[in-house]
């Protein structure tokens, strides 16, 4: 695959997460020819099965999104030990209505950072026992655990330490190459 386009859903709704530094420094590092673009959450409202029969234009603008790249990285928080209830809200969304699910063979990679040595890990675990339910395939390596320290992510996405930049680039290279196996393969006519 020549051109992709990755969308990426940050966990958080904060106006200083230190994910969205990551998605932003994920974005500045994309390979020639890779795109990201943000999958919005903040305006989902919560989930219920009341919304099935007509949901509210923002829930399918949010499932278009969706369907509309070629992979997405789920850049999450950690919050007491699992995901932040605002990204669970959103892939309620994106599952429903039955047999509609967004993430059904879509690429998906999970990621995150926070300030603990073992970042975001248990959160990550959650994610991807969500995800696998959702017949997603999950980027199994290298998993995106990352540290922060002060100072590591600009706000413009510039990452300070050489070897996060590294392991970020070769993140995406290897992600880039789990949505390349899952491409659609042109049909002649």
């Amino acid at each position: 695959m020549t051109d992709r386009t990755i969308g990426y859903i940050v966990g958080s709704i904060s106006s200083t997460s230190i994910n969205r530094r990551l998605a932003k420094a994920l974005e500045r590092l994309a390979p020639e020819g890779t795109t990201l673009v943000e999958i919005p959450i903040a305006d989902l409202p919560f989930y219920s099965p009341d919304h099935d029969a007509d949901f509210p234009q923002v829930a399918r603008d949010f499932k278009q999104a969706i369907d509309d790249v070629d992979g997405v990285i789920i850049v999450t928080p950690e919050y007491s030990r699992s995901i932040p209830g605002v990204l669970k809200n959103a892939l309620d969304w994106s599952a429903r209505p039955w047999g509609q699910g967004s993430f059904n063979g879509k690429p998906t990679a999970v990621i995150g950072t926070s300030q603990g040595g073992i970042a975001t890990a248990a959160a990550q675990q959650h994610l991807k026992a969500i995800l696998s339910h959702y017949n997603a395939p999950t980027l199994g390596q290298p998993e995106g655990y990352v540290q922060t320290t002060p100072g590591l992510f600009a706000d413009n996405g510039e990452v300070t330490n050489d070897q996060t930049a590294e392991f970020l680039v070769g993140y995406l290279e290897a992600f880039g190459a789990l949505v390349d196996r899952y491409a659609a393969v042109p049909v002649a006519a």
